[in-house]
């Protein structure tokens, strides 16, 4: 038996013997949650790069937690979004540090824009009378400054009465660029740093993909930097790190951005400056070309590559109107910059913004970037994206010097990590591929609908909806639908909401929150979604037992990053198809799939309602990725399988 630091063998604690079993009522031992857990030990252990893939209900929380708690190795571990953080590090955590024995000291570390700023809350107090006068603002103001003296974290996930997305948040918090930093009044007293103190401290410590990325690249220099003296870096739901690499290896620039330092400009010139004449011209030019450039920017449908706006002189001339107006400013502050915090940190904030919009505007940008913009509302992000990010992620890796792991539920296509490995440069790196313990061959169906038309037809929404209709009332319900397009999602529920005898929930209407919340209480409710519950979303037991999916999840063929990473792949000779849209579209389904069966008793249907997985070549590679379903095209064999896992359900009437 291998000794691990004169501890038992890592994998025993989660054996038939071990404490887990012991200690946790109704823990289950699993074969390939002890592998998983000895290739963790190894990896960390030994400075190696592995990359798994464990199905769901392998258990790889734990499987990962028991050799990095149990290592005396200092471990960074990033997840792929702050609600998985918190539920990591809040619930997670504690049990298997209680189960094993072991405390040891942990930290918990998000963006610096989860931190409240006493500093600008100060500064948002001061200003409240004008700006928020007895309003429901106000009141909700009022309610961060009483938290403000109670909380020991700062973190403002802990002050749930406020809602997530108040642009309040924004006033009370701070970003790299607004951040005064030594210089700050409150510094002695600052919630990023403090959080960053015990982050350094701690043996074990938590963030998110954002934050990794962030730290792998010094943004946020200033407060020291998270991986030096790491000696393994934990990734899990590994399979969204690609996608934000690229963003953080690129340059982006948002008219949130910019209307934030021209209002921290003004008001700091108010509060400072007032006396100097022929500054606040500068700012009112500064707003009116941002302006212009907004009102341009409202032709824009969803995402455009640069260079296909049309017309794209007009756009390039508001683009340069705006850069020389920052450009002036920029001068104006070096007169004013002297006479406060503040205004030198206006002024420092202003050279970096030009800096991002001269590389936007740059004709002469580098072949493998890509330049484009994305509307959002009556806002814009101005984007230079990376064609290619897996050579800068291969050398921040290198650089870090620790072991590298990467985990999740959906990595491989057909057994093969290529396409993972391709997109983030991971030359040499162990492998293992585990199966889910789920029994899917008896617990689930997959029925893959007949004559269904074309998904490029104007009837195809219809058609799914027609096609699922004695799907649904067969289960009574208990039914998501997911879409990869919001028309398809809008088109869906008009149609449902006056045929449906269930209760509809749709994307958009409430927080998805709630929406999943309302789904888990009401047993028997319908929900459509988009892309964001394709993934993350954990509904166990008979309030879901039927996943309908409309199409294969290609990505939008108007994508101006897409386009630009098969142009590149065409050049060099290579299939783009087979190599990239392919094995995105794989990976994307396998996430879809996964949120039918999440627990050992679940059961449940499947309906990919595609016909190209039937019909088309490549639709072998989807359906040999999928877990070992039993496949029907038989509507009568799918009402009895529902009919028995449901026995107890009231069936809707046609």
């Amino acid at each position: 038996m291998t000794g691990y630091r004169g501890a038992p063998e890592f994998s025993w604690p989660l054996s038939g013997q071990g404490s887990f079993a012991q200690k946790i009522p109704g823990f289950v031992p699993r074969p390939t949650q002890q592998a998983l857990a000895d290739a963790v030990a190894r990896a960390l252990l030994q400075q190696e790069t592995l990359v798994a893939e464990a199905g769901t209900g392998t258990g790889k929380t734990f499987a990962y937690l028991v050799p990095a708690l149990l290592s005396g190795k200092r471990v960074l571990i990033s997840t792929g979004t702050r609600a998985l953080q918190d539920q990591l590090y809040h619930r997670d955590l504690p049990a298997v540090t209680q189960v094993l024995g072991r405390p040891v000291k942990t930290a918990l570390l998000k963006g610096r824009a989860n931190y409240l700023c006493l500093h600008r809350l100060g500064l948002a107090l001061h200003s409240s009378a004008d700006l928020y006068a007895g309003g429901a603002r106000s009141r909700e103001l009022a309610s961060i400054r009483e938290w403000a003296g109670v909380t020991r974290s700062g973190d403002i996930a802990e002050l749930a009465t406020l809602p997530e997305h108040s642009p309040l948040w924004a006033q009370v918090t701070s970003t790299v660029e607004n951040c005064l930093g030594q210089k700050c009044p409150e510094y002695a007293h600052c919630w990023v740093l403090e959080a960053r103190r015990r982050a350094q401290e701690a043996q074990l410590v938590v963030v998110n993909h954002h934050l990794l990325l962030a730290d792998m690249l010094l943004k946020e220099e200033g407060f020291g930097a998270l991986l030096p003296g790491v000696d393994c870096v934990i990734v899990d739901e590994a399979h969204q790190l690609p996608d934000i690499a690229s963003q953080y290896f690129g340059v982006n620039l948002s008219s949130h951005r910019l209307q934030e330092l021209l209002r921290d400009s003004l008001k700091e010139y108010q509060e400072c400056a007032g006396d100097t004449p022929g500054f606040e011209r500068l700012l009112a030019q500064g707003e009116a070309a941002l302006t212009d450039l907004q009102q341009q920017c409202l032709r824009v449908e969803g995402v455009s590559e640069w260079s296909a706006l049309a017309p794209l002189a007009e756009f390039n001339v508001r683009l340069s109107k705006l850069t020389a107006a920052l450009e002036n400013l920029q001068r104006g502050f070096e007169a004013l910059a002297a006479r406060s915090i503040g205004l030198d940190n206006c002024r420092q904030r202003t050279a970096q913004v030009m800096q991002r919009l001269q590389q936007f505007a740059a004709e002469d940008a580098e072949q493998d970037q890509v330049r484009w913009i994305e509307r959002r509302g009556h806002g814009f992000n101005l984007n230079l994206t990376p064609v290619d990010s897996a050579g800068r992620f291969r050398a921040c890796m290198q650089e870090a010097q620790c072991s590298w792991i990467f985990l999740s539920a959906t990595l491989s296509i057909n057994s093969s990590f290529e396409h993972f490995r391709d997109r983030l440069g991971l030359d040499e790196a162990e492998e293992l591929l585990l199966g889910s313990p789920f029994d899917y061959e008896h617990n689930a169906l997959l029925y893959l609908p007949e004559e269904l038309p074309s998904v490029a037809s104007a009837e195809f929404t219809a058609a799914v909806v027609h096609a699922a209709d004695p799907v649904v009332r067969q289960s009574g319900g208990r039914a998501f639908l997911l879409f990869t397009s919001h028309r398809a999602l809008k088109q869906a529920a008009d149609i449902v909401r006056a045929q449906w005898p269930f209760p509809l929930l749709v994307q958009g209407e409430a927080p998805r929150r709630r929406l999943l919340e309302r789904f888990r209480e009401l047993g028997n409710a319908v929900l459509l979604g988009t892309a964001s519950f394709w993934e993350g979303v954990d509904v166990k037991g008979p309030a879901l037992s039927v996943v309908v999916i409309d199409r294969l999840p290609f990505a939008p063929p108007g994508d101006p990053v897409l386009k630009a990473r098969l142009t590149a792949l065409e050049r060099q000779g290579r299939d783009a198809f087979m190599e990239y849209q392919l094995p995105q579209a794989v990976l994307a389904l396998k996430q879809g799939v996964g949120r039918l069966i999440r627990d050992e008793g679940d059961t449940g249907v499947l309906m990919l309602c595609d016909p190209r997985v039937r019909r088309k070549n490549y639709g072998r590679l989807f359906l040999d990725s999928l877990p070992p379903m039993r496949r029907t095209e038989d509507l009568d064999e799918v009402q009895n399988f529902l009919a028995r896992i449901l026995p107890d359900v009231a069936r809707a009437v046609p």
